[in-house]
C-alpha cells in the first residue's frame, strides 16, 4: 500500500495514518457542535460550553455568537475580554488573548499556515500572543507568529504579519504603526456584553 506521495506503507505506517485519521474525524465532530454551540444566544452556555471543550477562558470574558475555532487546546482568553461575531481562533498553536482585550466582528486569528516553499507543502505553526488592552478593529486578519503588544490598536481591515509593540495604532496591508495610543495609563473595563449577540 502507498500514501498520497507514492511511498510504501509499512504495517506500522498504515496502523499510525488509520488511528491519526480516526482522531481528525473526532476533532471534525467536536468542531462542528462547537460550531452549533455559537448559536446558542446564552453567552453563559456558551462560555460552559466552550469551557468542557477546553478552551481556558478568564472571568468576565465573552464570545459572542457564531464564533470559529481550528482545535481549541492550545486556546487561553483572559479577564474581561470580548470576542466578536463571527470571530475565527485558530488553537494548533498557542493562541493566548489577554485581559481587557475586545476584538471586533469578523476577526480571523491563524497560528498555522502552509510553507508555500516546502515540496510537501508542510505546516508552519507559531503562536500569536495578544496582550491586555489590545483592540483589534472588524475584519482584520492577524497570521502566525504575531505578538500583539499591550494597549495597541489593530485597524479595520488590516493584515498584521509581524509583531506590534505597545501602544501603537497599526493598518494596512500589511499592518504598518499609524500612529500611538494618547492614554498614559489603561485601566478601562470592557463591562457587560450585549445580551443576545
Amino acid at each position: 500500500m502507498k500514501d498520497r506521495k507514492g511511498e510504501t506503507l509499512t504495517g506500522q505506517d498504515l496502523v499510525k495514518k488509520i488511528v491519526n485519521r480516526i482522531g481528525a474525524i473526532g476533532l471534525d465532530f467536536k468542531l462542528m457542535l462547537l460550531r452549533w454551540t455559537g448559536y446558542l444566544p446564552s453567552h453563559c452556555l456558551r462560555k460552559i460550553i466552550y469551557r468542557l471543550a477546553g478552551i481556558k477562558i478568564g472571568s468576565g470574558s465573552t464570545i459572542h455568537m457564531w464564533a470559529n475555532f481550528f482545535q481549541i487546546k492550545n486556546i487561553t482568553i483572559g479577564e474581561d475580554t470580548v470576542i466578536g461575531d463571527h470571530a475565527f481562533l485558530d488553537g494548533r498553536a498557542k493562541l493566548t488573548i489577554g485581559n481587557h482585550v475586545a476584538i471586533a466582528s469578523s476577526v480571523l486569528i491563524y497560528n498555522s499556515e502552509h510553507d508555500i516553499h516546502s515540496a510537501n507543502f508542510d505546516p508552519i505553526e507559531e503562536p500569536v500572543t495578544i496582550e491586555d488592552y489590545v483592540f483589534i478593529g472588524a475584519r482584520a486578519i492577524v497570521l502566525p507568529g504575531v505578538k500583539i503588544g499591550r494597549g495597541a490598536v489593530i485597524a479595520s481591515g488590516a493584515v498584521v504579519t509581524k509583531d506590534v509593540a505597545p501602544m501603537t495604532i497599526a493598518g494596512g496591508v500589511p499592518a504598518k504603526k499609524i500612529g500611538n495610543r494618547k492614554l498614559k495609563k489603561l485601566v478601562y473595563r470592557l463591562g457587560r456584553s450585549r445580551l443576545f449577540q
